[in-house]
């Protein structure tokens, strides 16, 4: 059964309300957004100036509230404190709230003390770019902003290079060329796509190697907020006979047929009951 829907003149119940907003064109603001900033008793923002643009189209005349990373545990607790008799909205620059933005402590300690949490749904600059990129969107993983100096940032990408999803990072213009680079360094080759200015009038999403993009945006950085997507590695060639029976035959040397096959179905990412099944055979 559907949820009585609430008229436009009925208060919001009190709690915390994690609101979407739009990542460029204003036009996706949702009308349930737009309510819910109209009718909150308060709304936290990132930045009250770029929020109050915001909330002037939405018609909203909401008091804000800054909240960001810098905010002390003291603030944190007294919005909290506020959650059992006022309905509060986070909202953060763009897009979703909590999608490499602050706010996961406050909701945390919200339901800790047990007030209601709701969401309102909306644009998100990492889905966005996952649909327009033409690559795989069953499996992604979402990375944010990779570190911006050189040697934490390629023990980033040596970490995740091998999982099996597509990957989703944030960027700015003035590091677009450089990550890339690092990215091709790290990953190999791989198809991408560098997915800018969504939703807005200078939108586009050009795509291509990893090594291509990389050239590409080296000269002349763009402008604009930056999303990478970037496909998962192939699919390893499958393990011959051949290449079985010769690791096989030199961990036999040194352990049992069991042992054996457990090293070497891990050694070439085969199912252990194949190895198993083989080492008998080799062992006889």
């Amino acid at each position: 059964m559907n949820p009585r829907v609430r008229t436009m003149d009925e208060p919001l119940p009190p709690g915390l309300y994690i609101v979407a907003t739009p990542i460029g064109n204003l036009s996706d603001l949702s009308d349930r957004a737009r309510d819910t900033l109209r009718c909150a008793d308060l709304v936290l923002a990132e930045d009250t100036r770029v929020s109050g643009k915001l909330l002037k189209h939405a018609g909203a005349k909401t008091r804000m509230k800054s909240y960001h990373d810098h905010s002390s545990e003291d603030e944190r607790d007294a919005i909290v404190a506020r959650l059992g008799s006022e309905a509060v909205a986070l909202i953060s620059d763009a897009g979703t709230p909590l999608i490499s933005d602050p706010g996961y402590k406050l909701v945390r300690a919200a339901r800790d003390a047990g007030h209601e949490v709701r969401t309102v749904p909306g644009p998100s600059a990492a889905i966005a770019a996952l649909s327009v990129s033409g690559l795989p969107t069953d499996r992604f993983l979402f990375m944010g902003f990779l570190p911006a100096k050189t040697g934490a940032r390629a023990d980033v990408i040596r970490e995740i290079g091998a999982i099996r999803a597509t990957l989703v990072f944030y960027e700015s213009g003035p590091r677009l060329g450089a990550t890339l680079d690092a990215l091709a360094n790290g990953l190999g080759v791989r198809e991408a796509a560098v997915a800018r200015e969504l939703t807005k009038l200078h939108e586009e999403c050009v795509t291509g190697r990893l090594a291509d993009l990389a050239a590409r945006y080296a000269a002349e950085p763009p402008k604009g907020e930056i999303v990478i997507v970037v496909a998962p590695p192939e699919p390893p060639a499958a393990t011959s006979d051949h290449d079985l029976d010769a690791a096989l035959d030199e961990a036999l040397r040194r352990l049992s047929p069991s042992r054996a096959a457990a090293e070497v179905a891990e050694q070439l990412g085969i199912p252990r009951k194949r190895a198993y099944a083989r080492a008998l055979e080799r062992a006889k």
